[in-house]
């Protein structure tokens, strides 16, 4: 085991995100140095681990704690520390708190969800289909559906979109906003929350809002401020990352049109490349929420010492040589595919099989709708997304 000397503290992120390409570095990083010193532009000192074994083990070894986070100078993207809520907890009270919305999020329930999504979908295509091309996927399709979906799911009015959504951006936001309007944003966002939970008292619901409050007043699991901020993160985050996969699951194929052509003819390999794009495409524009070692813990050939960060990158797991044969090549056959990209251990998404099932019935649409989809511009022009935690398109002009 060794220590690195202070010398080879890294900055961090190494750059801009370049549209889904991932920075070559941490292809050097895995093979030469696989746990590393680096430095947010705020926050403590950090490792980062971009090995496949290493952040599986940092993401599902009880040594290494997000709780730990509460109180420090957490390695950070933006000047502003946010309040993690569940995701700043450990067991128990995380299972506590995870317990009661997981329900909500089973296989059983998501499947009973397909058919009301696949209607939205067709009904949003179609939309799309009348308007004509060129037409902005981002817009017709990838915004209104994960919205409509997380509506129905949690209880809360669609009509309300487009405040909700605005305000989620500052759940995602590193120097898109300023700490002004982040605090602005949050703060409206758990002023609606805090309004809707008041009228399901007097009018109870079977949605999960409705649950949410039950447990809050008939058996008191959930104190009032988490009811507010569970219910608030679930809606942000339950649309935010499935907007934004949308475009770049879809940009993706199309910039690889051989394995467009490889969907079309085979419509079975839909789940199949789900997990494969979510393998492929780096959501993450950095890395961000830390563990801390709760012990000295040796990883990677380093030694950890009890009480420093770590971060991890997905996206660089995602691309271990180690774990994936051509882990740099789009394969919608990949049969052994152990990606992370919904996470891992007691913080996995707990919303994965609704986002599964979200993608999949978007590609299935556009490929029986839209068979000759492609690029309405050159994609050079096209514009991305900055400022934020994940990395995806403003718009995606698409033809037909």
């Amino acid at each position: 085991m060794t220590e690195a000397p202070e010398t080879t503290v890294r900055r961090y992120p190494f750059g801009d995100p370049d549209r889904l390409n991932l920075d070559p570095h941490y292809a050097r990083l895995r093979r030469e140095e696989p746990l590393t010193r680096i430095r947010m532009p705020f926050g403590e000192p950090a490792w980062l681990a971009t090995r496949h074994a290493d952040v599986r083990t940092v993401l599902g070894d009880p040594r290494f704690s997000r709780a730990a986070s509460v109180g420090r100078d957490e390695p950070r993207n933006t000047p502003r520390q946010q309040e993690g809520g569940i995701l700043a907890m450990d067991p128990p009270e995380h299972t506590r708190l995870r317990r009661l919305v997981a329900k909500a999020f089973t296989a059983r329930r998501v499947e009973e969800l397909r058919p009301r999504t696949r209607q939205v979908t067709a009904e949003l295509v179609d939309g799309m289909l009348a308007a004509g091309a060129p037409a902005d996927l981002v817009h017709h399709l990838a915004t209104p559906l994960p919205i409509r979906v997380i509506c129905d799911l949690l209880g809360v009015p669609v009509t309300d979109q487009d405040l909700f959504h605005t305000w989620s951006e500052a759940i995602v936001s590193t120097t898109s906003l300023s700490p002004e309007r982040v605090q602005d944003y949050i703060d409206n966002l758990f002023a609606y929350m805090g309004e809707l939970i008041a009228r399901r008292r007097e009018q109870p619901t079977d949605d999960l809002i409705g649950a949410m409050v039950r447990a809050r007043d008939a058996d008191d699991r959930l104190a009032e401020d988490e009811v507010v901020r569970l219910a608030a993160g679930l809606l942000a985050a339950g649309h935010e990352t499935t907007v934004t996969q949308i475009p770049n699951f879809v940009y993706a194929l199309l910039t690889h049109p051989d394995e467009w052509d490889r969907l079309r003819a085979r419509p079975e390999l839909v789940p199949d490349a789900v997990e494969e794009l979510m393998r492929f495409v780096p959501l993450g524009a950095s890395s961000a929420f830390a563990r801390y070692a709760l012990e000295d813990v040796e990883l990677g050939g380093v030694l950890v010492r009890a009480g420093e960060p770590v971060l991890v990158s997905i996206s660089s797991a995602n691309r271990d040589e180690t774990v994936f044969v051509e882990p740099d090549r789009l394969d919608l056959t990949r049969q052994a595919n152990p990606h992370l990209g919904f996470g891992h251990g007691v913080h996995h998404c707990v919303g994965a099989q609704l986002a599964r099932m979200e993608l999949q019935v978007v590609l299935e649409t556009l490929i029986a709708r839209t068979p000759g989809l492609r690029l309405a511009v050159p994609e050079s022009e096209l514009a991305w997304k900055s400022g934020l935690l994940v990395r995806g398109l403003l718009a995606l002009p698409v033809s037909w």
